[in-house]
């Protein structure tokens, strides 16, 4: 598996190109489609992982729904569970605290975690926001830290991390 960083929108957000094969995933479409097509090149889109619905993580979303089988991935149609699309097998871990849609994406054998604004590194994600919760963030990050902590870390902006770097150093951990 491939992970590809595509810095996008004024906001600098992080979307994501996860390549398999011929095929792809495509983790929070920031607002510039076409710098995200480029790099998708000729994989196969099979489907959108949306973390949360801010602006700045899903601008390009809209070029993805006129897509036909391509299924979009969102709290509001996710229970938490393991999925498989194509080659690809990840589990949907609720996270609220930075909005009150928040998902981390788990891709277990691989040890990686698509956390949005949930995580940053040394840091979290806002939680005064419309939807944003303190408690719900701090339950939030007690569910993460029982993860194997050489987990990766895919944050929605800025660098990524690793799970027991946060857990050692994050003051909000």
């Amino acid at each position: 598996m491939e992970i590809l960083k595509v810095v996008t929108g004024v906001l600098e957000e992080n979307c994501y190109v996860v390549k398999n094969n011929n095929s792809c995933l495509v983790v929070d479409p920031g607002d510039d489609y076409e710098k995200i097509k480029e790099v998708i090149g000729d994989y196969k889109v099979l489907g959108v992982l949306i973390t949360h619905s801010h602006f700045d993580h899903i601008g390009a979303l809209r070029n993805f729904l006129k897509k036909r089988n391509v299924k979009i991935f969102k709290k509001s149609n996710l229970e938490e569970k393991e999925y498989s699309v194509g080659d690809f097998k990840f589990n949907v871990i609720y996270t609220p605290g930075h909005s009150k849609d928040s998902v981390t994406f788990y891709f277990k054998d691989d040890k990686i975690m698509f956390v949005g604004d949930f995580i940053f590194k040394g840091s979290i994600g806002r939680c005064d926001l419309p939807g944003g919760n303190v408690n719900e963030m701090n339950q939030s990050i007690l569910k993460i830290k029982k993860y194997p902590e050489d987990t990766k870390l895919y944050c929605g902006h800025y660098s990524d991390t690793i799970l027991k770097e946060e857990i050692d150093n994050n003051p909000y951990f």
